[in-house]
């Protein structure tokens, strides 16, 4: 029998009603209709269920899922991109062409001079000298050709990251710690490995069975193929095709003509599904779709990051064009965030601190990602174990949210390079050591962490040499691809007029 995973609608049902809660929508009522129809929790780890539900049961599922989408919200958390800058008061000034806007507030006259290098944005000190929570914008840094050398350290570091994560995705936190321990390997400094591992742990808490033929130390043979790299190259054809000023219905198109619905997961599975079906954007990312707050998003974001340096407005805004053919909400947020902190990285002259604060800018400041994003920021700064910062994270975020959900690991990635310093080391490590989805949150660190390295010699042997400069995809065209290679192409991309 096949279940396909993230699709059926009796899955998918449990997974709307948390979301529902979480999104501000009351869904008692519709809950209990399910319940007393003898339907079932959504799988807590896995993407679909064992057991086929009865011809009732799916078209039930159907209904309340139409109905679930339909209650009123309290919360004001907008998808529309002018709702969402409304919201930012210190959204960053737009730049084109290395100019200021005519209301950049820099003292320069305007459109006519380019901006000095000054840090994007700094923190007021209150009269104890303390530092303000309020982040004052500064002059944005003229964007500038960021370095092929630089592009090739974020490939390395994004699939570093990625592979460190791989073999522990899906395993509970104390099982990634147990795992790693075995082997001398907390902290964690070097990828995992099965040698020496004794049986009985094993067997309570198997590697990911995907991944763990290609991503145990052991094994590693180049870099694998999986999502959290597919879509950055999904992203550098988008670019190529249709440039920086490509639409939602440009990545629509692009998927369906590259990208293997096999290879999709979660939002993405459905919105592909959607697209099928004649559903278009962005109610893609709407219909029967309760994975839009999830990590999806996000991990497309690092190309639009790469390809705008020193200015984060228009990565985030390019990032919400490809958001929303899957997320809404706090979903989109985080893919802004994120395409916002590596456009402030791929300037090469900021720290991990004013990249981070970057992209808060654009993210509404009383949205749920903002403030687990601050709060994750404040335990990293105030705990000098990390184990520490992320057992809070995960007793705050655990009982409530998904495992793949955007919001803790949104929060868990700032965590993790905050605690860091930006390290390269220490970023993925991190990152991947938080638990939740390793492989995704090694990646961002990892993509972070390597343009702020700024060189693929800044990065440690061990973590490098092992991907042989070739990566495995099935987007079409780039399977066996150098990460040189793709750095010149993610080159040619920023420095286009």
């Amino acid at each position: 029998m096949l279940r396909l995973t993230w699709v059926q609608p009796e899955d998918l049902l449990g997974h709307e009603l948390r979301q529902a809660r979480q999104d501000g929508r009351e869904p008692s009522a519709v809950e209990a209709r399910w319940r007393a129809a003898g339907g079932a929790d959504a799988p807590s780890r896995a993407g679909a269920s064992p057991d086929r539900a009865s011809r009732y049961l799916r078209q039930l599922a159907e209904d309340l899922l139409d109905e679930l989408a339909d209650l009123p919200s309290r919360l004001n958390e907008p998808t529309d991109l002018a709702d969402i800058k409304a919201l930012c008061p210190e959204w960053p000034d737009a730049l084109r062409g290395g100019r200021c806007g005519p209301s950049c507030g820099c003292g320069c006259a305007g459109a006519d001079r380019a901006h000095a290098a000054e840090p994007h944005l700094s923190r007021p000190r209150a009269p104890d000298g303390a530092l303000s929570s309020r982040v004052l914008p500064l002059a944005v840094p003229a964007p500038r050709p960021q370095s092929t050398r630089a592009y090739h350290a974020a490939w390395l570091g994004r699939a570093v990251g990625c592979l460190l994560g791989k073999p522990v995705e899906k395993l509970p936190l104390h099982a990634i710690r147990d795992l790693a321990r075995a082997t001398g390997n907390w902290p964690l400094n070097r990828y995992f490995t099965a040698q020496g591992v004794p049986a009985e742990l094993l067997s309570a808490h198997p590697w990911n069975r995907r991944s763990a033929p290609t991503s145990l130390a052991e094994n590693i043979d180049g870099m694998p193929e999986d999502d959290d790299l597919n879509y950055p190259l999904l992203n550098l054809l988008l670019l190529q095709r249709h440039t920086r000023d490509f639409t939602t219905a440009d990545v629509a198109a692009l998927w369906l003509d590259e990208l293997p619905a096999g290879r999709t997961f979660t939002a993405e599975r459905v919105a592909y599904r959607n697209l099928l079906t004649g559903v278009e954007p962005p109610h893609t990312a709407r219909h029967r779709n309760p994975f839009r707050e999830w990590i999806g998003a996000l991990i497309r974001a690092d190309a639009h990051g790469w390809t705008n340096p020193g200015d984060p407005a228009a990565a985030a805004e390019q990032a919400h064009r490809d958001a929303t053919l899957t997320h809404t909400a706090n979903g989109v947020y985080a893919a802004m965030f994120t395409a916002a902190v590596i456009a402030t990285a791929a300037t090469g002259s900021h720290d991990i601190h004013a990249c981070l604060r970057s992209g808060r800018t654009v993210v509404p400041p009383h949205s749920r990602l903002a403030k687990a994003v601050d709060h994750a920021i404040r335990l990293a700064e105030h705990h000098a174990d990390f184990d520490t910062v992320v057992d809070e994270l995960h007793a705050v975020h655990s009982p409530t949210h998904h495992w793949v959900h955007a919001i803790p690991n949104t929060a868990l990635l700032a965590a993790a390079l905050t605690h860091a310093d930006g390290d390269f080391s220490g970023s993925v490590t991190r990152a991947v050591s938080g638990g939740w989805d390793t492989d995704s949150n090694g990646a961002t660190a990892g993509s972070v962490a390597g343009l702020l390295a700024g060189d693929p010699d800044a990065l440690p042997d061990r973590w490098t040499t092992p991907l042989k400069n070739r990566l495995a995809t099935s987007v079409a065209g780039f399977d066996g691809t150098g990460f040189d290679a793709l750095a010149h192409l993610t080159h040619l991309e920023a420095t286009r007029p």
